[in-house]
């Protein structure tokens, strides 16, 4: 619910304080305090609660934790072994690290959109954006991490050389090495890009949308909140699979020696 306080500002007002991040600095430097926090306790709750489950693991009748981990991690297999074509002992914990690490991301956006804002404020801080995939530098940062394994695996497998003449000799073969060159350029830029901006548009949307219901009056607000609500944890945990698959994929292309 739009406080009395932001209310007064406008409605534009209570959009760009929402969508406004904690940071220090300033331009290429400035650091998004709220996303690196909210990045971290994230990363660390699906250490600990995944720890936790197979810590206490046993042969017998699961837990309910020891069956969720369990299903998830047989889910994010079953995806590698139908997407990855190469041999690689990272492939499966990478894919399962990004899909469950990008899930919690986006399922910081069903948080009511004043709740933690609120709390921060109530601490001395003026802005709180607590949806790390709303924010550009984190889904770039996690796709530009991709895009390096990308180029890694494309060199260890392939040789400089290989990896170079697939750059310059394809499609068209060496013929027309500038040509082919530049596709190959602007197909490997444009996959870290489209992660990124995929995973970024999506929540960012999502999120304008609670927002936009929290400006409505307080008897309207469930009518619309809860069936977006409901809507959109189908999204976030959409955009998380499509991320890990695209990753997956990226990586058995670049696992591929021709």
């Amino acid at each position: 619910m739009a406080t009395e306080a932001h209310a007064a500002e406008g409605a534009t007002g209570y959009i760009v304080h929402h969508l406004t991040p904690l940071s220090v600095g300033e331009g290429f430097w400035a650091l998004h305090l709220d996303t690196l926090f909210f990045s971290a306790v994230l990363g660390a709750l699906f250490v600990w609660f995944f720890k936790g489950a197979a810590e206490k693991a046993t042969v017998g009748v699961p837990s309910t934790s020891q069956a969720f981990v369990e299903m998830i991690i047989e889910f994010v297999d079953q995806q590698v072994k139908d997407s990855f074509h190469g041999k690689s002992e990272l492939i499966a914990p990478l894919a399962l690290t990004i899909f469950i690490w990008v899930f919690l991301w986006n399922f910081m956006d069903l948080f009511p959109v004043d709740i933690i804002p609120g709390i921060a404020g109530m601490m001395g801080m003026e802005y709180m954006r607590v949806v790390p995939s709303t924010d550009l530098n984190a889904t770039f940062a996690l796709s530009i991490s991709v895009f390096g394994l990308i180029i890694f695996y494309s060199i260890k497998i392939k040789g400089v050389v290989g990896f170079a003449k697939e750059l310059t000799c394809t499609p068209f073969g060496p013929w027309m090495m500038p040509f082919n060159l530049l596709l190959k350029l602007v197909e490997e830029i444009a996959k870290p890009i489209s992660l990124a901006l995929r995973l970024f548009g999506n929540l960012y949307a999502g999120e304008l949308i609670f927002i936009l219901i929290a400006l409505l009056p307080w008897y309207i607000q469930p009518l619309l909140g809860f069936p977006w609500a409901v809507f959109h944890i189908l999204i976030i945990t959409l955009q998380a699979f499509i991320f890990m698959v695209l990753t997956v994929v990226y990586l058995s292309m670049a696992h591929e020696d021709h």
